[in-house]
């Protein structure tokens, strides 16, 4: 097979990679809040912005103050925020908004006891941007400071992309058609108002890169789909850093089959966690994983939020979706999968960086645990499970 063909291999049929793009790697709120406000300091006629959290900090503030800033040049600037991660968004900064001429709406809304309703875990996940059909920014970063909580030893370490050129296309009619969608289902057809733009951008760009998502109805898998194919075919290297990684017995497969075959599998996992339930739950994988070959290592310098990867030093994702059932079986998700080697080589070298920073687990340290310790791990990982059957999330394998 041809590089080209085994490069087309690694996506399938209706995720389609688009050539010409130009693809800019952003880490952590220090590259990533300038480069969204500037935009939306320069945005002309419309600006759509997704988030799942919208913190009262410093940092979503300055965001908050620009949509306003926007909408009072006569910008369309509409807002979606998610109704759990987003729970504590002050009252004051929404009647602010609105004042100002910016639409919102909650995806979900809360209703009462949401914390027993499993079905609450069906979330707008996904963090994204579309200013003037023209700059979109896609990856996991939450509208919410660094250092917040400020016990935080160190920034989190999260990441996110600019895109710029003809993925514009699929990225607008998403944020579109999901803003229409919540709209009608809250009897808001009219929010944000009439007419949208067409998306144009620059013609020099040169790297190729698809726009994957996570609904569901047409996509419930697409996520899941491109990493398992980059798994099955990676030859050298597979590098991942993923906030909350628990997988399905397939995914753990092929990342046992490629370490066994010969391919360097690093993972990059939580130490400083923002979920010690989770964490627990995602340890019960680990002595396995060791087992065959797998190197994982804690990143205990800050609150590890990335989710992304490099495959064989040209495949690289960025985006919202975790690698557990709650990301790829329930939540709308929205993630970049690039296959350029300049953009790849990006994004390892800052994940070497913060591998550098970590502790690698010892597969016989982790084989001689206390049996207290892996029979938490277990009850926790099965406590997921039940969760994720409660919301009817379909079979996780």
């Amino acid at each position: 097979m041809t590089a080209h063909g085994r490069s087309n291999s690694l996506f399938f049929r209706g995720v389609e990679p688009v050539s010409g793009n130009q693809l800019r790697l952003l880490q952590s709120g220090a590259e990533f809040f300038p480069a969204l406000i500037a935009a939306i300091d320069a945005a002309r006629a419309e600006v759509h912005l997704e988030t799942y959290i919208f913190n009262d900090d410093a940092s979503a503030e300055a965001v908050r103050d620009a949509l306003m800033r926007a909408a009072q040049r006569g910008v369309q600037v509409r807002l979606l925020i998610d109704g759990v991660g987003s729970r504590d968004f002050p009252a004051g900064w929404l009647a602010a908004l609105q004042v100002k001429g910016v639409s919102v709406m909650v995806y979900r809304p809360l209703v009462n006891n949401w914390r027993s309703n499993p079905l609450n875990l069906r979330r707008l996940h996904r963090k994204l941007a579309v200013i003037d059909a023209r700059v979109a920014f896609i990856g996991g970063m939450n509208l919410i400071d660094d250092l917040e909580p400020p016990e935080l030893p160190a920034p989190r370490l999260d990441f996110s992309v600019e895109v710029r050129g003809p993925l514009l296309v699929a990225i607008h009619r998403s944020a579109w058609r999901l803003w229409r969608l919540v709209a009608l289902t809250q009897m808001q057809a009219g929010a944000g108002g009439p007419g949208r733009m067409e998306p144009s951008w620059p013609t020099d760009g040169h790297t190729r890169a698809a726009y994957v998502v996570r609904d569901n109805l047409a996509h419930r898998r697409d996520i899941e789909r491109v990493y398992l194919a980059a798994l099955a075919l990676a030859r050298d290297e597979i590098v991942i850093a993923n906030a909350y990684f628990l997988p399905g017995r397939r995914f753990r497969r092929l990342l046992k089959n490629a370490a066994q075959r010969g391919v360097q599998v690093h993972l990059l996992t939580q130490g400083h966690t923002d979920h010690p339930f989770f964490q627990t739950a995602a340890r019960a994988l680990y002595r396995d994983l060791l087992a065959a070959g797998v190197n994982i290592y804690e990143y205990p310098a800050s609150e590890l939020h990335a989710k992304v990867a490099v495959v064989d030093s040209h495949w690289a994702t960025v985006g919202s979706s975790n690698i557990d059932p709650f990301s790829l079986l329930l939540a709308r998700e929205a993630n970049i999968v690039v296959d350029d080697a300049a953009f790849a080589h990006d994004l390892r070298q800052r994940l070497q960086q913060a591998i550098g920073q970590s502790v690698q687990l010892a597969p016989a340290d982790w084989q001689r645990r206390p049996w207290p310790r892996r029979m938490m791990s277990w009850l926790a990982y099965g406590g997921v499970r039940l969760m994720v059957g409660l919301a009817g999330a379909g079979r996780w394998a």
